[in-house]
């Protein structure tokens, strides 16, 4: 059979040959003829076409080195060269020696395969042999490398769906996330195969290092076990994404969301208005166009310059493995992909994914037979499609497509072969249609909570980015619970600092994060809820007091509703939001002086700065008329004048206005009568009217202990900001971190707590450690408590024991049975009244008592419930209380048992 096989391919292959000959002499002969006509065409039309030509015959060059590449030892030399060189790899992480692993403690199932595995490798090593007599010029597929213990298995029994007690790795990124953090990335040993063997999960996870495909599998096993329909993938990926070069990558945490565009419903109007033209200056776009020409010249004398990827000879050979999440499970929307290097996720159209060979799960295999000339872009991830995607096993008893369709493959069978021969293959074929998946052979996944916590290899990571570096820390690592810092340079050499962000944890004073900007020197710290003073944010350049700062706090911590504070050598603002008074906004002059060291139990002005004015502005208040309600008051001390303006009125364009002037203090001593010129009133709408002056003076006398006040307030506003920052100084100079009180760990207070409650109960419980209560100590009371039982009150004690016991189950049966009647008929009477009463009830009602029903059906169902058990178990217990009276020495010897 073979060899007519053989024979038969030969003839097939010399006849292509010959077409094939055939077909460049044609093309050969088609091309002279269109170069006699291209030299009849136009210039124009010539400079299009060699130019045309020219990228052709470029296409082809490539395509030719690419096949060169392939088909001579060029290749080779590359694959050798690439092994030895080191492209984007941390230097601080050593290298690893696989073959020095421990396997002696790793279970049979590593070691050997069971009947069903070996069963599978065999249909793999068929479907492997069918795959390249079908499809010669295709790599060989990845199906069965062999383990840490040298011993091949199947790639999809190395996944072990395990779903984790972590809330974080419930969810897909969380698990990325933590597998990027948690490895350390291995290059491929050659970037243009696939590796020759593949490790557990669980040795991965030991030894927190792989490759590619250690990463991948891992993943994957656990968005299955989560819930996700996920898929290892075998594919090609550009450079950077094999290599995890990410210094021309954004980093994610400043990538800006895209911002949906608001979609403007046009009204439609007869008469419209035509928009006005937009008008440019023609100076200013020039002047524009020098400034960018000036700074770009700059950035290149100085090497700023954006570095361009450079080109991959290997373009479209590098091998990598990632991860296929389909939508459906979950309520995934779209399917996307993983990769396991950085945990990111990726569109199926992204264009660094330049090709699939196969796809895997715990259950089956898939080889991709579509076009992937133009990456990922054009595939379609249906694999009940076995047009698109043929798979190893099938779950149905429908006939079995193979690789090229039955025709094609009848073609390829000798027709002249035994009809027995054909038989018994067929029969072998069934077989492993109907085949199941062996189920894993790795140990169950298990991550412990200190390795969980602590993540990254050693407990730091650090990640370069285009002009941004991420560092990454484990929690309790550092003393200051810094976990997270991303520094942002101007320059691609990581020389030129531009901005600081620092993420925190498990911070006593609740500071979040904190952003640092190097060339404002401007500082912004973010704080969780729970501060003794109430902080949300605070803004500052130096900790100095009276200097420039935004300090904003969460309203609901503070009685005066002050949301925001931002002051400076001069000024001093507030916002303030829910205030019963309907102030918003407070503003504050100061004349400038030198600034003095604020004393401890000093009082709260003593280095206060003198007031100028202060302003406040008001709400609207539709209780009060517009006339009568203050929009702003402003209190001019060193002038002795307070100015009131009051809201507008409708449909009116200016406000009611008074004017207030305090005469001097030696006038106010000697006389409290007011004038007319101590007040200047203009009232909206009104004519130029004399407003009496008791009113007027009434309302200076308000207004002059207002004034008091505001003074007063503006002085524990500064003697605050004085508290905020000597507090922050005092919390940065003795960071402390907080620590759960089930971390018994770190907790070392509340440790020492719980043993000392157990010690405590020792104590108090001399010689019953272990014991159960003496359940015959009630009855050995009512005979004296003699130290030596006789039969007769042995007996005794068993019936009375026994008989008491029986006579409380009893009790509680009927107790039970009490309330499930007493319910149902409270029920009946309810349904009876809604019944008489049904048509004169309102909505409320009706749907009160349909609360009140369904709270009733609920009680009666529980105790039902109850009292089923309870007859359930009665029995049972009354029968081992005897059997434990029995075995009791102390009235055993009577009974007759040993």
């Amino acid at each position: 059979m073979e060899a007519v096989e053989e024979k038969k391919e030969e003839q097939k292959e010399e006849g292509e040959q010959k077409e094939e000959g055939e077909q460049k002499e044609e093309g050969e002969q088609k091309e002279e003829g269109e170069q006699k006509e291209e030299g009849e065409q136009k210039e124009d039309g010539e400079q299009k076409e060699e130019e045309g030509e020219q990228k052709e015959e470029e296409g082809e060059q490539k395509e030719e080195e690419l096949k060169a590449l392939e088909d001579s030892s060029e290749l080779h030399d590359l694959e050798k060269k690439l092994s030895v060189e080191q492209i984007c790899f941390p230097s601080d992480v050593p290298d690893f020696d696989w073959s020095s692993i421990d396997t002696s403690e790793l279970p049979d199932s590593y070691k050997t395969n069971s009947p069903r595995e070996k069963k599978m490798l065999r249909i793999a090593d068929h479907y492997q042999r069918q795959y390249t007599h079908l499809c010669p010029e295709r790599k060989p597929l990845f199906l069965h490398p062999v383990n840490e213990c040298g011993v091949e298995k199947f790639v999809s029994t190395t996944v072990r769906p395990t779903l984790l007690p972590y809330t974080e790795l419930y969810h897909w990124d969380g698990c990325a996330s933590f597998v990027s953090d948690y490895l350390t990335m291995e290059p491929l040993k050659s970037p243009l195969t696939p590796p020759s063997s593949l490790y557990s999960p669980t040795t991965i996870l030991k030894y927190q290092r792989g490759n590619c495909f250690d990463f991948s599998v891992l993943l994957c096993s656990m968005l299955i076990g989560a819930g996700y329909d996920a898929y290892c993938v075998n594919g090609y990926a550009t450079q950077s994404i094999c290599s995890l070069d990410e210094t021309l990558e954004v980093c994610p945490l400043l990538r800006k969301p895209q911002e949906k565009p608001k979609e403007e419903v046009k009204k439609s109007s007869k008469y419209r208005i035509k928009p006005l033209p937009e008008v440019y200056s023609k100076f200013e776009l020039q002047q524009e166009a020098k400034k960018k020409a000036e700074t770009e010249k700059k950035e290149k004398e100085i090497g700023m310059e954006v570095e361009e990827p450079k080109r991959d000879r290997l373009c479209g050979l590098r091998v990598h493995a990632w991860v296929l999440v389909l939508s459906g499970k979950r309520e995934v929307p779209e399917t996307f992909f993983i990769d396991p290097f950085t945990g990111n996720s990726h569109s199926t159209t992204n264009e660094q994914f330049l090709g699939i060979e196969s796809v895997w799960n715990h259950k089956n295999y898939w080889v991709n037979m579509q076009d992937c000339r133009n990456g990922c872009k054009d595939l379609a991830f249906d694999l009940s499609d076995i047009v698109r995607w043929e798979v190893m096993l099938s779950d149905t008893d429908k006939p079995f497509q193979r690789l090229l369709g039955a025709e094609k493959e009848k073609e390829l069978f000798d027709r002249n072969v035994d009809d027995t021969e054909d038989e018994e293959e067929e029969e072998e074929e069934e077989e492993e249609i109907k085949f199941a998946m062996p189920s894993s052979w790795v140990a169950p996944i298990q991550i412990s909570p200190k390795e969980f916590e602590t993540r990254c290899s050693q407990g730091r990571k650090v990640t370069l980015y285009k002009k941004a570096k991420l560092e990454k820390w484990a929690p309790y690592l550092n003393r200051n619970g810094l976990v997270k810092r991303l520094t942002i340079y101007a320059d691609s050499n990581y020389t030129n600092a531009v901005e600081v962000k620092e993420w925190f944890k498990n911070r006593e004073d609740m500071l979040d994060r904190r952003e640092v900007n190097k060339q404002t020197q401007m500082t912004t710290e973010y704080f969780s809820p729970g501060h003794p003073l109430g902080l949300k944010v605070h803004t500052y350049k130096s900790m100095d007091p009276q200097t420039e700062r935004v300090i904003e706090f969460y309203t609901e911590t503070r009685v005066d509703g002050l949301q925001k504070l931002a002051e400076n050598d001069s000024e001093m603002k507030e916002y303030f939001v829910g205030r019963d008074d309907f102030k918003y906004f407070q503003h504050t002059e100061f004349r400038t002086k030198k600034k003095k060291v604020t004393l401890v139990d000093t009082r709260a002005d003593a280095n206060s700065r003198p007031i100028v004015q202060i302003m406040e502005r008001f709400h609207r208040n539709l209780q009060k008329p517009a006339d009568e309600d203050v929009a702003e008051r402003v209190f001019l001390l060193e002038e002795d004048v307070i100015q009131l303006i009051y809201h507008l009125k409708n449909k009116y364009i200016t406000a009611s206005k008074k004017d207030f002037f305090k005469p001097a203090e030696s006038y106010r001593k000697q006389s409290e009568i007011m004038t007319p010129d101590m007040c200047v009133t203009y009232q909206a709408g009104f004519p130029e009217q004399r407003t009496k002056l008791v009113p007027l003076y009434k309302l200076l006398q308000e207004l002059t202990e207002e004034e008091k006040r505001m003074k007063q307030q503006v002085w524990r506003s500064q003697a605050e900001v004085l508290k905020i920052l000597e507090t922050r100084e005092s919390e940065e100079a003795d960071i402390k971190l907080s620590a759960s009180i089930y971390d018994t760990e770190r907790n070392e207070k509340k440790r020492q707590e719980y043993e000392a409650m157990l010690n405590a109960k020792k104590d108090d419980l001399p010689g019953q450690t272990g014991q159960d209560v003496d359940y015959l100590a009630p009855f050995l009371i009512q005979i004296g408590n003699p130290e030596k039982l006789t039969k007769k009150q042995a007996l005794r004690l068993k019936e009375d024991c026994l008989s008491d016991f029986k006579n409380r189950l009893v009790a509680k049966a009927n107790i039970m049975q009490a309330r499930f009647e007493k319910e149902v008929e409270e029920l009946q009477k309810k349904n009876q009244q809604f019944q008489e009463k049904r048509n004169q009830l309102s909505e409320e009602e009706e749907a009160e008592f349909l609360a009140g029903y369904s709270e009733t059906m609920f009680r009666i169902h529980i105790l039902a419930l109850r009292l089923d058990r309870e007859k359930q178990t009665a029995p049972q217990r009354y029968l081992a209380l005897e059997e434990k009276l029995r075995n009791d020495p102390r009235i055993a010897e009577h009974l007759g048992h040993p």
